[in-house]
């Protein structure tokens, strides 16, 4: 009776989560247009992953000042590393309807965007605390 019981609960759950499931279909050549877009993406990063290193350099300089110097080049060729997987990861992996549905995996999405905004928190400022005012010194003679 128990297994009965069980077998019946679990081909309702069935029954009744199959329906909330159901979601309309795209048009087949949405579908290509969002794989082709994902490969011309992933092909375009491989090839330009290399311009993360004057990139983030620039920004780096412009952001952070003369440190940047030193940190950029190494930020840079770290972005250019992620790009690099990235575009290889979109490209072999571009019939798949991963991250989203064909989203790119990288913000942002090609190597010429994200030049404009500053992207750094601005810096803490220290703020002087004043010293407590000293007690008056008691009158003498009272």
């Amino acid at each position: 009776m128990r297994t009965k019981a069980t077998m019946l609960s679990l081909l309702l759950v069935m029954l009744f989560a199959t329906s909330s499931f159901a979601i309309e279909g795209q048009q087949p050549e949405a579908i290509a247009e969002k794989m082709a877009f994902k490969l011309v993406r992933g092909v375009t990063n491989v090839a330009t992953s290399i311009v993360e290193i004057p990139k983030q350099s620039y920004l780096t300089v412009r952001d952070r000042g003369a440190v940047g110097y030193v940190v950029g080049p190494l930020k840079g060729f770290g972005m250019g590393v992620y790009r690099l997987f990235t575009g290889l990861t979109e490209t072999v992996f571009f019939a798949v309807p991963q991250p989203g549905y064909y989203d790119p995996m990288i913000q942002p999405e090609f190597v010429w965007e994200g030049w404009d905004a500053k992207r750094v928190e601005p810096r803490a400022q220290t703020v002087a605390v004043p010293a407590e005012p000293a007690e008056p010194a008691e009158k003498k003679g009272d």
